[in-house]
């Protein structure tokens, strides 16, 4: 083997690390995913345009033209990452969202597959990817999961036995009102849910009641104080304090990326000082010989 074909072989991977590098840079440039972010608001705009009839008789080819465009685009975006992480791609829950949701879009929305065509709206929740205040809001919401997962529970316990009581004072009566809504822990339990959301409750069901059972008012304004009032007030309570430590943390991050970076340019002083006084002190004993001779 020659120098020169041992130079150039040598000399690929270099050059193929070089420009991993450079797509590297090009995929995380802030202004690379400030495009993306434009690419997803102009999708979702077009693809809201696809169902109107009007826009299609119009416009149809075009549209269609730019929705093919962009999922070019994002097929390109995937590739390049693919490339720049490999198999670390997949060890970002983000990364793994946007595979699945740009595999959606090339999967063929024909035949008995045709329900993935209305999926390809999809790709505009890639905004929760890319955005980075979205990311966090996603990220809180999944951290206070297991917390909202108890009063969940507690919600459902007080609605399980709200929904016996309501069945027994309120379902036995023969009226088709008390029946339907009432009749059954499944119909006791969807009229409680409305009536936990003050969706039509007043005159909605709670009043016809008290029409036939006026004392029920003592059995519903406990039960909205406790689930309106009190238990869904902990979810906020929960995803705000959530949002407060994740916020924290990357408080605390920074601190900590700030003070590694002020200690690794502190040991770089250090070392250029240990460098200048043994140069100092070499000078020195140079000039001391000088003299002696």
């Amino acid at each position: 083997m020659t120098d020169v074909s041992v130079a150039k072989s040598a000399a690929e991977p270099v050059a193929r690390s070089g420009l991993i590098e450079r797509l590297r840079w090009l995929v995380e440039w802030k202004w690379t995913q400030r495009l993306i972010a434009a690419i997803i608001c102009i999708n979702a705009v077009t693809l809201g345009l696809e169902t109107s009839e009007v826009a299609m008789a119009a416009a149809g080819d075009v549209l269609i033209a730019i929705d093919r465009t962009i999922l070019l685009v994002f097929v390109v975006e995937l590739v390049a990452k693919l490339l720049v992480y490999r198999l670390a791609f997949f060890r970002s829950g983000w990364n793994i969202f946007d595979f699945i949701i740009v595999g959606i879009s090339l999967a063929p929305a024909s035949g008995n597959l045709s329900i993935l065509r209305a999926l390809r709206i999809l790709r505009v929740l890639r905004l929760l990817s890319v955005v980075p205040q979205m990311r966090k809001v996603v990220e809180a919401l999944l951290t206070a999961i297991p917390g909202m997962m108890s009063i969940v529970a507690v919600l459902f316990l007080v609605f399980y036995v709200s929904s016996v009581l309501a069945t027994k004072l309120f379902g036995t009566h023969p009226d088709p009102n008390m029946q339907e809504w009432f009749g059954s822990i499944g119909a006791s339990m969807y009229s409680l849910f409305q009536i936990m959301t003050l969706e039509s409750w007043s005159m909605g069901i709670v009043r016809p009641t008290m029409e036939i059972f006026p004392w029920s008012w003592v059995f519903f304004v406990p039960f909205i104080i406790l689930t309106s009032f009190a238990v869904l007030n902990l979810f906020i309570a929960i995803i705000v304090n959530a949002m407060q430590s994740q916020h924290e943390t990357e408080q605390v991050e920074q601190t900590e990326t700030v003070r590694s970076a002020a200690f690794e340019r502190s040991e770089a002083v250090a070392e250029q000082l240990a460098a200048l006084r043994g140069e100092v002190a070499d000078l020195r004993r140079h000039l001391t010989d000088r003299e002696r001779t």
